[in-house]
């Protein structure tokens, strides 16, 4: 389980997840021993004119390093909340909120969710000086294991961990904390998945240049500007600032739909219809060419016999479109017939394109935010920096529809999924193909002598948790009768003590037995959980008990999980009946707890198993033994 992580971990390659896309797009440019044939490559893609030497890129300290931690597994376990995910209105909930470091939960969550989330948002810590970020990690790295697995100088690698021990702020720093996640969140996306990151003056150059080099220049869609005040701020030096920016990029914006928000009453102000047109309201148009062309530059005869001189840079449309426009009364002369009209009809306009001005009326304030936060939790502002739902509502409905995953995995106050629980009640359609989140909230500690903490909360996922809660039953009394789903399933991220580790690195597994349970150790449910997040279940789905004469094991899908102890000559028997049996239960993959299974019950399984495959059904069985 963990022992196979750290050893996998020992060897990973940062840039094995990049070759591996290369080689599933051009397989043709890899050798029989893997290696990549860099012309070839270039030839694929279009010859040495499709290749520059005159481009850019981002540049900072510990940036090999950062994508070094992208390319190594989390080696924590998946514990559940058991009392909390057995209540009713949480044991069938598709919702999921993790607390926990959030570079482990991106790990674990790709192992199920990969290409499948249609929308993230973050507001990742803005590196102002004031809002408590400092670079951290736990990793244990010498400087000779970074010269030899990065191939970086040894000064640059002593530089690299300097920084990540020292609790610094720089921008390198912010860089190569952000970098890994959001190499991950990328896999995370669908193919018409988008990204929203919140982001102040003081990173946004840097985060701008770091998502073109993790998405992709061409992948850049907007750079939002989300007026989030009203109020003059007498007390800044040179400008009073008003606004924050939300970067948003695509995982690929050619399959990406057109942004469109639904349309308001004063969207719809300028259409009129005047002339009774039987294809309803309609405003005039621009009938001008933006930039001159000579063939766009011909004359037009009125009906009465005017003629209508072109605009400097000529008409909009060749000759032949507007006389076909004319001729189904797109177009029309005006009543002194010394002009021409276009008309965009409202029953054509499939809803408003978002502008990249964001004014905090539609889209919410931070004021409005922290009066939520207030009147949920009876006047005390225990987060200092929500975000509006509002704002986050706006997103959401912009980028996703029914049944699509919300992730935000620097989820603060819990926003993000009181945002999704609000547009899912207020949906028409409120059965499971309702939107679902997975949160993801680091334990941070409250100050001691912030409300939050004299209210009680210890850490900030406390905090966000409670407000799920608090919101969801303030949505129940709004909408009475609500089938909507408002609960979620806790999981928390958990390290495996040292001294675990140990007794994982002396067991001996020709002994026939290990006097010291890790199964007990670790929990029943935190195994099956990572296990099955691992397999691609994800985290609402419940194994099924399954009885081997008198043996417990658990089937989840495609796998048959055997995890405790004490599996006798009988339950093998009986697991082998149990395939031969003529019903559909038939898992191809049977997963060993191999620190509870002796070298006799190994040879036992790896003997009567492969027999399955001459019966009449012709299993064929995978064992996969997990340490």
């Amino acid at each position: 389980m963990i022992r196979d992580i750290m050893a996998k971990n020992a060897g990973a390659d940062p840039a094995a997840r990049r070759v591996a896309a290369l080689r599933e797009l051009f397989p043709e440019c890899f050798g029989g021993d893997g290696s990549l044939d860099l012309r070839l490559l270039q030839e694929a893609v279009g010859g040495p004119a499709a290749t520059r030497d005159d481009g850019y890129s981002l540049r900072f300290l510990g940036r090999d390093y950062a994508n070094l931690l992208a390319s190594i597994d989390t080696e924590t376990v998946i514990q559940p909340d058991e009392e909390h995910n057995a209540l009713p209105e949480n044991r069938d909930s598709r919702n999921i909120y993790i607390s926990g470091d959030n570079l482990d939960a991106l790990k674990h969550l790709l192992k199920s969710y990969a290409g499948q989330v249609k929308c993230i948002y973050i507001d990742p810590p803005y590196n102002t000086g004031t809002d408590g970020f400092v670079y951290t990690d736990r990793f244990s790295f010498t400087p000779e294991q970074l010269v030899q697995r990065l191939g970086i100088t040894e000064d640059e690698a002593r530089r690299t961990l300097s920084m990540t021990s020292a609790h610094s702020a720089s921008h390198s720093a912010w860089l190569a904390f952000m970098s890994p996640r959001l190499q991950l969140a990328r896999y995370l996306l669908s193919p018409d998945g988008v990204i929203f990151i919140s982001i102040d003056d003081n990173e946004q150059a840097n985060l701008r240049l770091l998502c073109d080099y993790v998405f992709g220049e061409d992948n850049f869609l907007a750079n939002i500007v989300w007026k989030h005040t009203q109020q003059s701020k007498n007390d800044e030096r040179f400008f009073s600032r008003h606004h924050n920016e939300i970067l948003v990029y695509a995982r690929n914006s050619e399959v990406l739909s057109n942004f469109r928000f639904d349309r308001s009453d004063s969207d719809n102000t300028n259409y009129s219809n005047p002339d009774n047109d039987p294809k309803g309201p309609w405003r005039s148009g621009d009938v001008r060419s933006p930039n001159y062309r000579k063939t766009l530059c011909f004359d037009i005869i009125a009906p009465n016999g005017n003629v209508i001189n072109p605009p400097t840079n000529g008409w909009r449309w060749s000759k032949e479109s507007i006389e076909q426009k004319i001729s189904t009364g797109e177009i029309i002369f005006n009543k002194a017939n010394t002009g021409i009209i276009r008309k965009i009809y409202l029953s054509e306009q499939k809803g408003r394109t978002p502008e990249n001005l964001w004014e905090g009326d539609m889209y919410g304030t931070t004021r409005q935010a922290s009066a939520e936060i207030k009147a949920l939790f009876d006047g005390v502002q225990v987060f200092d920096t929500p975000k509006p739902t509002q704002l986050i509502k706006r997103i959401i409905t912009l980028t996703t529809t029914n049944g699509d995953i919300v992730v935000d995995f620097f989820s603060g106050s819990g926003t993000t999924a009181d945002a999704v629980m609000q547009l899912n009640a207020e949906s028409p359609n409120q059965d499971s193909s309702c939107r679902k989140y997975i949160l993801v909230q680091m334990q941070e500690e409250c100050s001691k002598s912030s409300d939050a903490y004299k209210a009680g909360f210890r850490t900030i996922d406390e905090i966000g948790m409670e407000r799920i809660k608090r919101a969801a039953k303030k949505i129940r009394e709004e909408h009475p009768g609500t089938k909507a789903d408002l609960g979620f399933r806790h999981y928390t991220l958990r390290d495996v003590p040292q001294k675990v580790l140990d007794r994982m690195e002396t067991f001996n597994p020709n002994e026939a037995s290990f006097a010291d349970n890790l199964l007990e150790t670790f929990g029943l449910g935190t195994v099956l959980a990572t296990w099955m997040e691992r397999d691609g279940y994800g985290l609402t789905a419940r194994p099924e008990p399954t009885d081997l004469a008198g043996y417990a094991a658990y089937t989840c899908g495609d796998h048959l999980y055997l995890l405790h102890a004490g599996m006798t000559d009988d339950a093998i028997t009986a697991l082998v009946d149990r395939y031969a049996e003529p019903t559909a239960w038939n898992p191809h993959n049977i997963v060993v707890f191999g620190y509870n299974f002796g070298f006799g019950q190994m040879d036992a399984l790896r003997t009567n198993i492969p027999l399955l495959a001459d019966g009449e059904k012709q299993v064929r069985i995978n064992i996969d033994v997990r340490y």
